[in-house]
């Protein structure tokens, strides 16, 4: 007797679609969806990325490295969140108003070329986080293949190995915006130092990261285990520089290990560096 596996129930769904468009960030959930759209559907499937000032250097080339080893077709469309007022105010709702324009983009795309469906990667693990771009998708009927499936980040993460999807391990990178507090008014030029501070310390080796923008203070949070590279003090010292040069006046290394979507809550300074 055959076992329907997740990886079967998964296939099915995005094959019943018949056609798709997927919302594709190059990260392990959309390229899990994009990958299983290349089996299920074919030339009959896109991943679209979206290219804004949101969007940190490295990650389109990215994304179009994973779209052709997984096999589906890949393209960019242009974005402008920051031409909406209410992604530039910053609110809690910020996720909203970028994932509205998103989304209007593919169901325009999705229209014009004939593609009956746009899917996203949220997972089964999205619902117990503040996501208000779920409100979006379901204004837009995008489809949900993941969280339709109950599959959550290390199910997901269990399958894209099983497919050999290049971004199995890859660390969550969010929209530059997801570094600025909410209240915090969003700007071309706050999102382009904020993608300079990162890409100075990947640059110095450090892989999981986030630099957190609160005005002229930079505060950089680590994974566990680089927090502790970054307790030696030539590379505290390296860290300090990297991120003052690209114009913070101020920088705080957190000692406690990067945990995202912290700006979700309530966040203490617990160390500077004037």
């Amino acid at each position: 007797m055959h076992t329907t596996t997740p990886l079967d129930a998964l296939t099915a769904r995005i094959g019943a679609v018949g056609s798709a468009v997927v919302a594709f960030s190059g990260g392990v959930d959309s390229s899990l969806v994009a990958a299983v759209a290349a089996r299920a559907l074919g030339e009959r499937a896109l991943a679209v990325t979206a290219v804004s000032s949101a969007l940190a250097t490295g990650e389109l080339e990215g994304a179009r490295a994973v779209a052709a080893s997984v096999g589906i077709a890949h393209e960019a469309v242009d974005t402008a969140e920051l031409a909406r007022e209410g992604y530039r105010r910053n609110d809690r709702f910020r996720c909203y108003h970028c994932k509205s324009e998103l989304y209007d983009r593919l169901d325009e795309l999705a229209a014009r070329r004939g593609y009956a469906a746009v899917l996203s990667g949220a997972n089964a693990d999205d619902i117990g986080d503040w996501r208000p771009g779920l409100r979006a998708a379901a204004e837009h009927g995008v489809r949900h293949p993941l969280l339709e499936a109950g599959l959550g980040k290390e199910a997901v993460r269990a399958l894209a190995r099983a497919l050999a999807v290049p971004s199995a391990e890859k660390p969550a990178s969010p929209c530059l915006a997801s570094r600025v507090p909410y209240g915090t008014a969003v700007s071309a030029a706050t999102l382009e130092q904020v993608d300079r501070a990162e890409l100075a310390l990947k640059r110095l080796g450090y892989r999981v990261l986030r630099v957190r923008h609160h005005g002229r203070l930079g505060r950089v949070q680590l994974a566990a285990e680089e927090l502790v590279r970054a307790g030696d003090p030539g590379e505290r010292a390296a860290v300090v520089a990297a991120v003052r040069a690209v114009g913070y006046d101020q920088v705080e290394i957190d000692e406690q290990p990067f945990r995202s979507g912290s700006l979700n809550l309530p966040i203490t300074p617990v160390e500077r560096n004037r």
